[in-house]
């Protein structure tokens, strides 16, 4: 008897949001991303074994880990529906870029 399982993963975006790149310096668009894994078995996916959140900045490329909470403040952001503050993600932290 074969038996097939292996991983599959996602990348999905959530928002785009102006911050300032915590590598360059610039206020530019990032891409908040979400990577699930999920466990798949004979090619059919069946469960999450891995969800990571990252930014990624559109004018250098630099690309930082945030949190799940994290992700969800910038999420609400992008929305319309948050206040505003600093947002630390990764090793550089990411601001929210205000005219």
């Amino acid at each position: 008897m074969l038996i097939l399982f292996g991983t599959k993963g996602y990348l999905y975006q959530l928002a785009i949001l102006t911050l300032v790149c915590g590598r360059c310096g610039n206020p530019a668009a990032h891409t908040l991303r979400k990577r699930v894994t999920k466990f798949t078995l004979f090619f059919v996916p069946l469960f999450p074994i891995s969800t990571k959140y990252a930014t990624q900045c559109t004018f250098c490329g630099a690309e930082s880990k945030v949190s799940a909470e994290e992700a969800e403040q910038l999420q609400t952001q992008a929305t319309g529906g948050g206040t505003g503050g600093q947002v630390h993600g990764g090793q550089a932290p990411q601001r929210p870029y205000h005219q």
